[in-house]
């Protein structure tokens, strides 16, 4: 396999078609420009839906999708993403490329009809948001109840679980056995049983984050997922990210999209499980100092908010901890830029989590002085 090219065969100008369970129907698109730098591929998907096209010629006069919906404004659905074919995807033929303008979108995950879906829906006359009926939103809590009712929803082919604590793979797949695509997330939470997951014989794309529990002896393996095609791995142990790798690297020349990070030893779980920037650890970037100076600030505020809570609460001198937090962040970010929305966001995020625990500390409430801190840091932020 050439390092600068796509792992599976594919070009400029190519038209490749995929099934759509939005659509419940075939659809298409473009590939019209490729980076091998940066190991992208543009695509433009087109306005084009029916049954399993063998070439080109069963698309008819084929147009690209102009996107009306919402705040669209008549754009190309054109997009970047990783240059590895999906494994369900087929190349039908090839074409001239219908645009040339560059795209300046990104998105990890090819488009399987969800926008041309999307964009009828409109059409219709109905301007409610579109949610495809085979897919499944919802918290560790939500599916703890749904799990106690004993049915089975075999209609569910998504399914998005967040806020996991401790989840049992096992039921999960007794209760949503068709699982195409599954996505699961934690805050150093815990899968039990997740070689469970083999027995989803449909599954297409896995994306596991923050969680935790899982060994080697859990990983998927090919011969009973046979399907798979996307494999998105963050925050999860060592082992069992290694042994995932291992298995899947080989079939990645056969369209699979394998994105395994932020691998944790069991060691690194129990020194962070109350530190809020954990994230940052590792993030490609953000620099290894940065972070750590980052985290010897939080800390350094956290014990100052905790401090003046236990001696009176003057706010302020809870505001001065505020500035002073939001001074050493704007010097860190000066040398190296690694805050962006992202990163913004998490930063007030570590800054309520530690309220959250001060207030549990203090046992009262403490809404005037988590408002004194973001006040300091608004005051001289610049990030």
């Amino acid at each position: 396999m050439r390092r600068d090219q796509p792992p599976r065969p594919l070009a400029v100008g190519d038209v490749v078609a995929v099934h759509s369970e939005a659509l419940g129907a075939w659809t298409a698109s473009q590939v019209t420009s490729i980076d091998a730098a940066a190991k992208c591929a543009a695509v433009l998907e087109l306005d084009w839906s029916g049954p399993e096209p063998a070439t080109v010629a069963d698309l008819g006069d084929v147009q690209p999708l102009r996107l009306t919906h919402h705040s669209w404004g008549g754009k190309l659905s054109h997009c970047n993403h990783g240059w590895v074919l999906p494994k369900s995807f087929r190349v039908i033929g090839s074409l001239p490329p219908l645009v040339t303008e560059p795209s300046y979108s990104y998105s990890s995950a090819w488009g399987r009809g969800e926008q041309l879906a999307r964009q009828r829906h409109w059409d219709s006359g109905d301007r409610e948001d579109w949610n495809a009926p085979h897919a499944l939103t919802c918290t560790a809590d939500e599916l703890d109840v749904e799990n106690t009712r004993g049915v089975v929803q075999a209609g569910v082919k998504h399914l998005t679980v967040r806020g996991i604590t401790r989840l049992d793979c096992t039921r999960l797949v007794a209760a949503f056995p068709d699982l195409t695509r599954l996505s699961l997330s934690g805050n150093l939470g815990t899968l039990t049983s997740a070689a469970a997951l083999n027995q989803l014989p449909w599954l297409q794309g896995l994306t596991i984050s923050d969680l935790f529990g899982m060994d080697a002896s859990d990983c998927l393996l090919p011969s009973h997922v046979p399907e798979v095609e996307e494999v998105s791995l963050y925050g999860i142990p060592a082992d069992y990210a290694a042994a995932m790798r291992k298995t899947w690297r080989p079939h990645v020349r056969h369209g699979v999209e394998l994105d395994v990070r932020g691998a944790r030893k069991p060691e690194w779980v129990a020194a962070n499980a109350a530190n809020p920037l954990r994230d940052w650890d590792g993030r490609e970037h953000i620099p290894r100092a940065g972070y750590r100076k980052a985290l010897a600030q939080y800390k350094a505020t956290r014990d100052a908010f905790l401090a003046e809570i236990t001696g009176g609460e003057h706010h302020g001198n809870i505001a001065e901890i505020g500035r002073a937090f939001g001074a050493a962040i704007n010097a860190l970010d000066s040398r190296s830029s690694f805050i962006e929305t992202v990163e913004r966001e998490e930063l007030f995020d570590a800054l309520d989590f530690l309220a959250d625990e001060a207030q549990t500390a203090a046992g009262r409430d403490l809404t005037a002085a988590r408002a004194a801190l973001i006040e300091g840091v608004d005051s001289i932020r610049d990030w």
